[in-house]
């Protein structure tokens, strides 16, 4: 089993270093490249003043931030999230730098994961071309219709779609699905439709009844139909 988390971050700025904090963070996991629908999401209050310029790309204001936990307060619960799993983000230095220093303050370790860096994978695929997450989705025709901000959760939705068609996840996904039908050693078969010997009979008649209560009876108060016993009998 593979598992990745594909995620993004949110923050007050370009540079940990020079006191930029991160804001918002979201995580989807996938199994096998197919997402689990398990998701990590968790919007942080940054203890500092939120520029202009960062507000412009994602919306996120003091006052919406302001009863929001701390980095610190979540740290162990994202830890807990990422577990080993195989990190994917689009340039993933910006994050990974912002997330270690997040770690450091609050005293945890740093994420010691394997990082695939999906800006890496599309100029390899891609050599020349724009590698934007919105260039991307347009190449691949993946709806961002939603993206009129910046947002980690969304991000990552979106991002999921775009790592999977970087490395023919659609097929591989649909490859997965269709070698689990075959059975091994041959094509796939149609099974044929189980035949019951005799039909079941509609009702039971009066010496049918009798024995299927004294079966019950010697079943004890354990049995479970007993409890259905009248309303089978009264059918």
């Amino acid at each position: 089993m593979t598992r990745e988390i594909v995620l993004d971050t949110e923050t007050t700025g370009l540079n940990p270093l020079t006191g930029d904090r991160v804001v918002e963070i979201g995580c989807i996991e996938l199994i096998n490249h197919i997402p689990t629908g398990q998701n990590f999401h968790r919007y942080l209050n940054p203890e500092r003043q939120m520029p202009d310029e960062a507000f412009r790309v994602h919306g996120l204001s003091d006052a919406f931030l302001a009863d929001k936990p701390r980095f610190a307060e979540i740290a162990d619960e994202m830890l807990d999230f990422l577990g080993e799993a195989t990190l994917i983000a689009h340039n993933a230095s910006f994050d990974m730098q912002f997330l270690n220093v997040e770690l450091e303050k609050s005293g945890r370790r740093s994420l010691a994961n394997r990082v695939i860096d999906t800006v890496v994978l599309a100029r390899d695929k891609h050599p020349g071309a724009r590698v934007s997450l919105d260039a991307l989705c347009k190449h691949y025709g993946i709806d961002n219709s939603r993206r009129t901000l910046h947002g980690a959760l969304l991000d990552s939705e979106i991002l999921a779609d775009v790592y999977l068609e970087l490395i023919g996840g659609r097929q591989v996904a649909l490859a997965l699905v269709e070698d689990a039908r075959l059975p091994v050693g041959g094509p796939l078969t149609p099974r044929p439709a189980r035949q019951r010997p005799t039909a079941l009979p509609s009702r039971l008649d009066a010496p049918q009844l009798a024995a299927h209560a004294g079966l019950i009876k010697s079943m004890g108060e354990a049995a479970l139909w007993g409890y259905y016993r009248d309303d089978e009998t009264a059918a």
